[in-house]
């Protein structure tokens, strides 16, 4: 892993590019009769939210994060767009092959935003400012979408200056914004000190609260209070840290390279599921797809989780740990449909999810071993149960609790040693001929192959009605 930067010297030049409302800007790109249209994407039903929106949606107080049924009653006449990952996801690598010009130094920290460390490139491009403004034209060129770029010697610097690059929407206008905005080092305290205390990272809402209860409203005022003062209040870690952010203080490099910790999917559902078979098909979708998704990765999994959240947002995860990593589906499926089997469930499920964790690469993968004696089942850890229920007013921790082993770790390894070639075969039809083109029998539909795509439903239902979900009224007594 490679790392960018040093000291946060004057010298150091950091910049962070973030793309400007980037999943409503590519389906505008794709659609130009959006143009000029508050489109929102997200999930339309009544369980989606906003992923992203255009200035115009933004214009009736429309935000990411926000319930789609709060937007809608804010603006009746918005574009509601279901979202494609997948295109997203593309125009990211070409956002990333612009960023990569200029230097090998890009932490990429979501699909439209990364940093850069250009601290060895100025000699080349000129001045962060003048390299902010050749990406942002390359962008427009290339890609045919706007980005705002933030200057800075920090991260923090960096990232809170792209923020102020950008347009503003309010009720009455949409003001451009700079799209370049640099922060020299002396500038640095009169640009920081004044922003509300939000603006750093590792404060959300309830260290605003807490921060607020003793008049710390800005950044600056944060600042006044000494170190020792504040690490007493919030604790030593939390305190040290945001009392450093607060005088500017931020060393953290630019990362290149980030190793992914988990693969997996989960789906909120239109309405609360029942079904057994339907609860199984919808993890099966969702087991093929990580599956496919850590082969892709050149990745194997020892840990597999299955996450279920109830009608009354109470939420449990069941965790299943194999001796050995596995990365051929069937082999993770069986295994999943164990975890969902163990599940009591006396109400309907909102949200199923699978992931899959305790990654190892596919070349370091070691042989599953089976301890047959009856001491130990060489089954692996046991599940863990974990209770978060929501409630009106606030949100109330769970117990954990340690469960019987899984008594599935043989099947796993004699289906990851059957089915590893034909696991091969498959993906490279795939890959060849489109997801479709072949699958597991329970993902046949009378449309065909119905194979989950990275990023389906992720921002909650669609108001269109799915065939997969009927037979979802509650069992009979």
């Amino acid at each position: 892993m490679r790392r960018g930067g040093g000291s946060p010297s004057s010298s150091r030049v950091i910049l962070h590019v973030d793309m400007d409302a980037f999943f409503a800007s590519v389906e505008v790109l794709d659609d130009p009769g959006l143009s000029g249209r508050p489109v929102i994407v997200g999930g339309s039903g009544g369980r989606g939210v906003v992923a992203a929106c255009t200035y115009e949606a933004r214009q009736f107080g429309i935000h990411s994060a926000m319930p789609s049924s709060v937007a809608r009653r804010r603006c009746p006449d918005a574009v509601f767009v279901a979202g494609r990952y997948h295109r997203y996801e593309e125009e990211s690598r070409r956002l990333h092959a612009v960023l990569t010009a200029f230097t090998p130094l890009v932490e990429g920290i979501a699909l439209d935003e990364a940093f850069l460390d250009v601290s060895g490139t100025v000699h080349l491009f000129g001045d962060g400012s003048a390299i902010g403004r050749a990406i942002r034209d390359q962008v427009q060129r290339e890609l045919g979408l706007a980005c705002s770029v933030g200057i800075g010697r920090s991260k923090l610097i960096a990232k809170l200056a792209s923020k102020a690059a950008k347009p503003v929407a309010t009720r009455t206008a949409i003001t451009p914004g700079p799209g370049v905005v640099a922060i020299s080092h002396e500038e640095e305290l009169a640009f920081l000190h004044p922003l509300p205390i939000r603006a750093l990272w590792g404060i959300g809402p309830a260290t605003e609260k807490r921060l607020n209860a003793i008049g710390v409203t800005t950044v600056g005022e944060l600042a006044a209070f000494p170190s020792d003062v504040i690490e007493r209040f919030l604790g030593v870690a939390a305190g040290r840290h945001l009392s450093a952010l607060a005088r500017g203080v931020d060393d953290r490099p630019v990362v290149p390279e980030h190793e992914a910790k988990s693969i997996g999917h989960e789906e909120t559902f239109a309405t609360d599921l029942w079904s057994h078979d339907h609860l199984h098909q919808r993890l099966q979708r969702m087991v093929d797809a990580s599956g496919a998704a850590l082969r892709s990765a050149d990745r194997m999994a020892r840990t597999i989780t299955v996450k279920l959240r109830f009608a009354d947002f109470h939420q449990i995860t069941r965790s299943h740990t194999l001796d050995g990593p596995v990365d051929a589906t069937p082999a993770i499926a069986v295994v999943a449909a164990a975890l969902l089997d163990g599940v009591e469930r006396t109400q309907g499920v909102r949200l199923l999810g699978v992931s899959l964790s305790g990654l190892v690469a596919t070349g370091g993968a070691t042989q599953l071993r089976l301890n047959l004696s009856e001491s130990s089942d060489g089954q692996g850890v046991g599940a863990t149960e974990v209770g978060d229920v929501t409630q009106a007013n606030g949100d109330r921790e769970g117990s954990e609790r340690r469960a019987s082993a899984l008594p599935v770790a043989a099947e796993a390894a004699r289906l990851q040693t059957s089915w590893e070639s034909v696991t091969s075969s498959m993906d490279a039809i795939r890959h060849r001929y489109g997801g479709g083109a072949v699958g597991p029998a329970s993902l046949v539909t009378p449309d065909g192959i119905k194979v989950r795509r990275k990023g389906d439903a992720q921002w909650g239902p669609s108001t269109s009605a799915d065939p997969e979900e009927d037979g979802r009224a509650a069992p009979q007594s």
